[in-house]
């Protein structure tokens, strides 16, 4: 796999990471056994980056992933781990953003991998107020000082958001929703990243499933799937499930991409690469529920670029077809 420098941290990590949500929670069921298969493959394939967080599952990812590596010795070192905190509970808003919330879930993700410090810890989409308050920052600097972190970064809803913590002291990543489907990022995130050296995780690559093209009208999701009870942000921020596309419009959109699929790749292998191209990504963190997504997913690494032709086209087609039906921050 193409490894890229994550940032100012000083690793070099795979380009492509896991994201383990559906190995949480909220993907509907996903045995523990192929959850574990699921890790060993992305990690067999090159993948050096898991993200997670401490609401996934209620620590079941995080018990996952500290399982993983104390079965895989291999993995010891070489995996860097991407964690998030602040919307467990308890205690629960407000408090997880007080210092003694963050200590107490820092103290528990630690126990739950498994590991004497935290590779990456991410503010887990909190409220813009407190963001912009400032103390949840003064108390991760405070942890990375003791060295219970090595580094410290958000996981953001909207680019006024990202554009507020990418210039924040010792932000070292961000975590931002980018896809053919949101594309805003381009032109409101990627320079000042770039020139402040601030990671970029991408997450939703495929939007929730559609741009992996197998939708259609019909298709339903189990009860304890988020894309059945989160498709209009019953449950949270609406920008989390399909982009913030009504579900029938985004199978729509997705099925006028398929004609632009090059020959070869398949519409996974093609939203996945148009992220990779951008050279302000650092990682992308496609979720996998099996072995087989995991190994798919970590391929489209040696996949070519898209030509220029296809880019400035797919611009167009989300400049005129798409933006306007994104609903939530943005």
């Amino acid at each position: 796999m193409n490894t890229r420098m994550f940032g100012s941290t000083g690793r070099t990590l795979g380009e492509v990471g896991l994201g383990t949500w559906q190995l949480g929670a909220g993907w509907g069921n996903v045995s523990e056994e192929t959850a574990l298969a699921t890790l060993r493959t992305a990690f067999e394939a090159g993948t050096t980056l898991f993200d997670t967080a401490d609401v996934y599952g209620m620590g079941r990812a995080e018990k996952l992933i500290g399982r993983f590596l104390r079965e895989t010795p291999a993995a010891r070192g070489k995996i860097y781990i991407a964690t998030k905190l602040g919307r467990f509970s308890p205690p629960g808003w407000p408090a997880n953003f007080t210092r003694d919330g963050i200590r107490q879930h820092t103290e528990a993700s630690l126990r739950r991998l498994g590991v004497d410090a935290l590779d990456l810890t991410q503010l887990h989409c909190v409220p813009f107020d407190v963001l912009k308050q400032g103390e949840v920052f003064e108390h991760l600097r405070e942890l990375k000082r003791e060295g219970k972190i090595r580094d410290f970064g958000a996981s953001v809803e909207s680019m006024e958001e990202a554009d507020f913590c990418v210039r924040t002291e010792g932000v070292a990543a961000l975590q931002i929703i980018f896809s053919i489907f949101r594309q805003k990022p381009i032109r409101t995130l990627f320079t000042e990243a770039k020139q402040r050296k601030v990671a970029l995780l991408i997450r939703l690559p495929l939007a929730s499933g559609l741009l992996a093209g197998k939708f259609t009208r019909a298709t339903t999701f189990p009860a304890n799937d988020h894309r059945n009870f989160n498709r209009d942000g019953q449950q949270f921020n609406v920008g989390e499930t399909f982009a913030g596309l009504p579900f029938e419009k985004g199978v729509e959109l997705a099925d006028a991409l398929k004609p632009m699929v090059p020959a070869g790749m398949t519409m996974s292998d093609f939203a996945l690469r148009w992220c990779l191209d951008f050279d302000a990504v650092s990682v992308i963190i496609p979720g996998a529920r099996n072995p087989e997504q995991a190994l798919a997913n970590a391929r489209v690494s040696g996949l070519p670029r898209l030509s220029t032709a296809l880019h400035a086209h797919l611009v167009d087609f989300y400049t005129r077809d798409v933006a306007a039906h994104i609903r939530g921050p943005y």
